[in-house]
């Protein structure tokens, strides 16, 4: 799946089927549903929900509970936009779910 596959199922009301949990808490990022987002993650205990945990609170604005998260994956606070952060991170997940 390409980030623009991804981007263009924003318009259904439900994330593809078979979408890994990582990618389904961004889909609904993306559709402006930070609560289910952050549930989803929360529940995931691998790198990449760490750091998409962090997104989460980085976009929140609790940059405290952010960083920690960071930490947790091992990446630093980075310094470019949330939305450019937002397909940094979806293109890795799907570029390395694709891969397998």
């Amino acid at each position: 799946m390409t980030i623009e596959v991804f981007k263009t199922s924003l318009s259904a009301p439900e994330p593809p089927d078979n979408l890994p949990r990582t990618l389904q808490a961004l889909w609904y990022d993306a559709k402006e549903d930070w609560q289910t987002a952050h549930n989803i993650v929360q529940e995931i205990g691998s790198e990449d929900a760490s750091w998409i945990h962090a997104y989460l609170h980085r976009k929140e604005g609790d940059h405290g509970n952010a960083g920690y998260w960071y930490r947790r994956a091992g990446k630093p606070m980075p310094k470019n936009t949330l939305s450019e952060e937002w397909e940094e991170i979806v293109s890795g997940l799907l570029a390395r779910r694709d891969a397998r």
